[in-house]
């Protein structure tokens, strides 16, 4: 079993900083693509930012040039440093993984972290 935890939500004022982690643990052989998924109210999830294990970048046109995506692949660990924030960014933001796993034979499996919060707001 694999689990993936969050951390680094919160409220930010407009214009403020917050950096996100996502640290997987588990059965882990290695971690592919990672990336960060957001929710707001009455809105469907959606891609903010993705990263490969080679550390090639996808970023969301909404976010481009203010967030940054970051991994550590010894820590199966991903980052997103949120800067420039603004009142539209607040959701629930959520952490992606496909893990490739080993059980007598490898196989890939994709996590969802359980979420943060970010809000902003003056």
């Amino acid at each position: 079993q694999v689990q993936l935890v969050e951390s680094g939500g919160g409220l930010v004022q407009p214009g403020g900083s917050l950096t996100l982690s996502c640290a997987a643990s588990g059965n882990i052989f290695a971690v592919n693509d990672m990336g960060w998924y957001r929710q707001a109210p009455g809105k469907e999830r959606e891609l903010v930012a993705q990263i490969t294990r080679g550390r090639s970048t996808n970023y969301a046109d909404s976010v481009k040039g203010r967030f940054t995506i970051s991994r550590d692949n010894a820590k199966n660990t991903v980052y997103l440093q949120m800067n420039s924030l603004k009142p539209e960014d607040t959701a629930v933001y959520y952490c992606n993984a496909d893990v490739v796993a080993y059980r007598g034979t490898y196989y890939n499996t994709r996590y969802w972290g359980q979420g943060t919060q970010v809000t902003v707001s003056s």
